[in-house]
């Protein structure tokens, strides 16, 4: 078999301004079809040989993932340029997607406790300029208000081959691979990428605070997120540990300490790029981010005391050798593990390339992680995991409807 991404430089964060949404709606437009191969085709070619096909947006990059025996590897390569050419524009399509993206966000975020407002809201109070900060999933007037020209323009501006990047990954032939590839891309002209956007934010210089209602959840929750170094900073491989130590599993220290120790959380997840993929793949700023959901006899200030003393020691004493040394091998571990499948490999590559124009960091970052120190682990959690570095959002359950309290105002604290 053979894995293949194509990995294009436009994300959540690289959507221009009256366009929020537009990333995912056109990851979505991708699969309706050209007038080439109508809509289904990709489906039948893979799918009907073994193979499978997914598409996912992120904040810097849209990718297409395809897999299936490498007697497919020829069409797939025709259908990936083919769609890269131009797609089946019609205002029945976009409707069609634009109704699936809206009812994505009733179910993932509107009908949902919590509505992934640790992902979704936090960025948007900690981060100051708009493609950091802004609503990925898209305000419903942006997508409501999208004409086919609209979305004809961005696949122009974006959807370009000098914005993709093409990794294949398995049981290929060099040459054959090239030679393929040269035959169907070959060809296709570049055009004009808009440029990106700056996304440097000012140094947060004071704890933001901010508390919230909540509808449909039963229990409280408190989302923590602390501005991180850039990904290619020394600090960053540092950053990703620390998350996984801090989140990762009943053995994490935030687990051990909330929920077993004090009893103060339910449950306790989070980490570095949280919910949208690994800790090395992103090329802008973002959160390290921690999720708590904390019994309704408590109050955040209970939380906040418990979780501080975890981040206090962390600072003083630093992580046990062993712990250290557990968390790096199990990471070490994944990462082996996502570049063994053909498919994930080649996604692996192609972000790698995006971001720093050669694969090679692929194979750094397990020895880098080999390298941290539980020093260098102390000196970042003095250095970033402070106070005046953080921003919380504290999400309460909304009073019953008619009681004095009700109300979903929300505000700094």
């Amino acid at each position: 078999t053979f894995g293949l991404c194509i990995s294009y430089g436009i994300g959540f964060r690289l959507e221009p301004e009256g366009r929020t949404g537009f990333a995912h709606l056109f990851e979505h437009m991708m699969f309706e079809g050209t007038p080439n191969a109508p809509k289904g085709t990709f489906d039948r070619v893979l799918e009907g040989g073994g193979g499978s096909i997914n598409g996912d947006t992120r904040f810097d990059f849209t990718e297409y993932v395809d897999t299936a025996p490498v007697s497919a590897l020829e069409p797939t390569l025709w259908l990936e340029a083919d769609r890269l050419k131009t797609l089946d524009f019609s205002p029945a399509n976009l409707e069609n997607q634009r109704k699936v993206v809206e009812e994505e966000v009733r179910v993932n975020v509107l009908n949902q406790p919590y509505g992934l407002f640790y992902a979704i809201d936090l960025p948007g109070k900690a981060f100051d300029k708009f493609p950091n900060m802004h609503n990925f999933y898209g305000e419903f007037k942006d997508l409501d208000a999208a004409k086919i020209q609209d979305v004809e323009a961005f696949f122009n501006h974006y959807y370009a081959p000098n914005n993709a990047i093409l990794a294949i990954a398995g049981d290929v032939q060099p040459e054959q691979a090239f030679a393929l590839v040269e035959k169907y891309f070959g060809s296709l002209a570049p055009r004009q990428v808009s440029p990106k956007p700056d996304v440097t934010e000012a140094p947060q210089t004071a704890e933001r605070r901010f508390s919230q209602q909540d509808k449909l959840a039963r229990v409280p929750a408190l989302a923590i997120g602390y501005r991180m170094p850039p990904r290619s900073s020394r600090d960053a491989v540092t950053a990703a540990l620390i998350g996984e130590l801090l989140h990762n599993g009943q053995a994490s220290l935030l687990y051990q300490a909330l929920v077993k120790d004090k009893k103060v959380a339910l449950e306790v997840s989070g980490g570095i790029n949280f919910v949208f993929g690994t800790p090395f793949e992103f090329d802008g700023p973002t959160l390290l981010t921690s999720f708590v959901v904390y019994p309704p006899n408590l109050t955040e200030k209970d939380v906040l005391s418990a979780y501080d003393a975890v981040l206090s020691d962390l600072t003083t004493r630093g992580p046990s050798p062993a712990a250290l040394e557990r968390i790096s091998a199990k990471m070490r571990s994944d990462w082996y593990a996502n570049l063994e499948i053909p498919v994930s490999r080649a996604s692996i590559l192609a972000h790698a390339t995006l971001f720093d124009g050669n694969p090679d960091r692929v194979n750094e970052i397990p020895e880098e992680l080999e390298r941290v120190t539980p020093q260098e682990v102390r000196a970042f959690a003095g250095k970033y995991l402070i106070k005046a570095n953080r921003t919380l959002i504290d999400r309460v359950p909304a009073p019953a409807a008619g009681s004095k309290n009700a109300g979903g105002e929300e505000g700094a604290h």
